[in-house]
């Protein structure tokens, strides 16, 4: 069993701009997902948690990328390892490839989490 409660900061991956339901939900469902992690004392730093209410409240468009990708590039840099949450839409979020391909170049650790038991598994 993988205990993210040994990373300082695990950066959490979950879809937002093709979430099936809208990204009023996403964001919902993201917070949710982060709760429960903190509950069980894992620092999690999730993106979508974090923007959605800036960019609501500071009238900022949310889905624009060429804002919120770079943003984001200095929680990546410092997070230790990158929880990929299978929500739907999860294999076709383009955010999330993004977020894969960085841990990745950068030798940092990627999981996976199944939100229905919050197991978190490596890929295989």
């Amino acid at each position: 069993m993988i205990d993210l409660k040994k990373y300082k900061i695990v950066y959490l991956a979950t879809p937002y701009t093709r979430y099936p339901t809208g990204i009023v939900p996403a964001f919902r469902d993201a917070c949710t997902i982060a709760a429960k992690l903190v509950k069980a004392g894992v620092s999690v730093y999730s993106p979508i948690a974090h923007i959605h209410p800036i960019a609501f409240h500071g009238e900022i468009n949310p889905l624009d990328n060429d804002i919120w990708v770079p943003f984001n590039v200095p929680m990546m840099e410092v997070s230790d390892v990158l929880l990929v949450t299978k929500m739907l839409s999860w294999e076709v979020s383009a955010g999330i490839k993004h977020e894969i391909e960085f841990f990745t170049k950068a030798n940092k650790p990627v999981y996976y989490l199944d939100v229905l038991t919050m197991e978190v598994y490596e890929c295989s």
